[in-house]
């Protein structure tokens, strides 16, 4: 019978961490569905049932995976990542169907938020150790 690998725990860990990531990349796509949710359901006629729906299954989605994947990602770096897809998602968002301001300043800001989020990944995304 064939023994394991010396350094199978250290798959799991990384899997492990490669599944966080991806549940919290999925949560920062989410975040961009629930302000966008709230702009098409809010209008000057009343309320709409779908998009506000589409809230509400947007935030608890996005909060459900920003809880799995901080079981292997410090919270600092989960949450900072988290915020910052949501921010340049919405703004993108914004720019695409609003017709919001494209302006180099403001591309240049989210920029930043992107550099802040790609540090975060090459800098916080040790696995956490569970005891």
């Amino acid at each position: 019978m064939r023994e394991p690998a010396a350094d199978a725990p250290g798959r799991d860990r990384r899997k492990d961490l490669t599944m966080a990531w991806a549940c919290l990349i999925a949560a920062g796509i989410f975040e961009i569905g629930w302000p966008l949710g709230l702009k098409l359901g809010w209008t000057d006629s009343g309320l709409r049932f779908w998009p506000l729906a589409w809230s509400v299954v947007s935030m608890a989605a996005s909060g459900i995976l920003l809880l799995i994947a901080q079981r292997a990602i410090p919270i600092g770096t989960a949450y900072a990542v988290w915020t910052g897809l949501g921010a340049i998602g919405t703004f993108l968002v914004g720019i695409a169907v609003f017709r919001e301001p494209a302006t180099a300043a403001r591309f240049a800001c989210v920029g930043l938020i992107a550099a802040g989020i790609i540090g975060f990944k090459l800098t916080g995304s040790e696995p956490l150790t569970t005891s």
